[in-house]
């Protein structure tokens, strides 16, 4: 087996460790016998497939709407599935999130919802708080994309200026018992930062939020700062009843390609299924920690959140920049390949899910009249290993567990 062909079989083991059709069922049992109706809600781009989960696990009715990317729905029979904006969010998903809250009206206590939340969802579910408009929500969502701000520092400002995030949507739920299901795209696999914790109590503040933006240069029009409110916080009586569970996450996936690994002959190493930081910053390190490891053939596994802060006016997301800033930090390096992808199987907002990398990587990009590190600093990684040839190119994946990266050093 060729290293891109192994490394890309690690990637597609990572990928399907997370799939909801693996992960649903022993997270429904025990629910399935609830006198009244049920009713599946959620957002995300894995929410249709984990809709579709449901509903070839649920033994009784079922009735709902979930709210996932352009792309991403899947075949389901009574739960709606609705494409919407993402990554900014939209009308589109802004009239279907307000469909939601109308669809939950009248519960009574012996009703169940069954929440269903991934990576995607902060922006699927679009319900901006009172005296925000969907353009200013939308101008500031982008800003923050444009920032390097990790995931949980963007949700904390997202959780504050909305109607439904931060533990506001649970409100919409009740008197019913309110199950939330989760697939982790954050590190940690915190439930509150997830889709911005719609369902679940939140222990960031108002002052937390404006400190985030303050940190990364963002200037909020007057209509976000003074439509600011606190959100509920963990110890909240209204969450006594209520129940949450992660069913997928890195963690899990990465123990799933370590194990694909040792039938392959190859001994993996895992790094952390939590490494944050700056893309380029994260490829220099990467590459620094190579010489550490002495076993052949080995293979170093990793997940988390890469963040690109944007300084040019190229394409490329995360996991591309990372292995371009790893590249020129190998410098050809003749035992080393490397493989990175979002398991969403969307980089950033672009086509790819990622990229491989190489010893040849760089000769060949020189011979294409490719200068690596020009587009580096223009972050055009997607310009570049598009003209190599090298992009890999998935399609929705329906899961959605961050970044998945590994190093072959064969």
């Amino acid at each position: 087996m060729t290293p891109s062909a192994l490394l890309t079989d690690l990637f597609e083991t990572a990928v399907q460790a997370a799939q909801p059709s693996r992960c649903m069922a022993s997270y429904l049992h025990g629910y399935e016998n609830q006198a009244g109706r049920c009713i599946v809600i959620g957002a995300g781009k894995a929410s249709a497939a984990m809709a579709e989960a449901v509903e070839a696990h649920w033994p009784g009715p079922l009735e709902g709407l979930v709210i996932t990317r352009h792309g991403y729905a899947r075949p389901t029979k009574s739960i709606e599935v609705v494409e919407a904006d993402h990554p900014v969010p939209g009308a589109t998903g802004q009239a279907a999130t307000r469909r939601m809250l109308e669809l939950m009206s009248g519960l009574r206590p012996d009703d169940l919802v069954i929440c269903l939340l991934s990576g995607g969802g902060s922006a699927l579910l679009t319900s901006p708080a009172d005296g925000i408009s969907l353009v200013a929500k939308q101008e500031l969502t982008t800003a923050l994309l444009a920032s390097g701000a990790p995931i949980d520092a963007m949700n904390t400002v997202r959780k504050h200026i909305s109607a439904i995030k931060g533990g506001r949507l649970a409100a919409a739920c009740r008197p019913a018992k309110l199950l939330s299901l989760a697939i982790s795209d954050v590190a940690g696999d915190d439930l509150s930062v997830i889709a911005s914790g719609p369902t679940v109590p939140d222990a960031t503040t108002c002052a937390d939020a404006l400190a985030v933006l303050a940190r990364y240069g963002i200037d909020a029009p007057e209509e976000i700062l003074n439509a600011m409110s606190e959100t509920p916080e963990p110890g909240d009586v209204a969450f006594a009843n209520d129940e949450a569970f992660i069913i997928a996450d890195a963690g899990r996936a990465l123990e799933a390609a370590a194990a694909r690994a040792r039938e392959l002959g190859v001994e993996p190493v895992i790094l952390g299924a939590d490494l944050e930081g700056e893309a380029r910053d994260m490829g220099l390190e990467m590459a620094a920690k190579l010489d550490a490891h002495e076993l052949r053939p080995s293979v170093l596994l990793s997940g988390g959140e890469a963040t690109v802060t944007l300084r040019g006016n190229g394409k490329g997301g995360p996991n591309s920049e990372f292995l371009l800033a790893l590249a020129l930090a190998l410098k050809g390096r003749a035992d080393a390949h490397a493989i990175a992808c979002d398991t969403d199987g969307i980089d950033g907002s672009e086509d790819n899910a990622g990229a491989f990398i190489g010893p040849d990587t760089l000769q060949r990009a020189r011979a294409l009249g490719l200068d690596a590190a020009a587009m580096l600093d223009n972050n055009d990684a997607h310009g570049f290993f598009a003209g190599l040839g090298d992009l890999i190119v998935t399609g929705p994946t329906y899961t959605n567990v961050n970044d998945f990266r590994a190093i072959l050093l064969t």
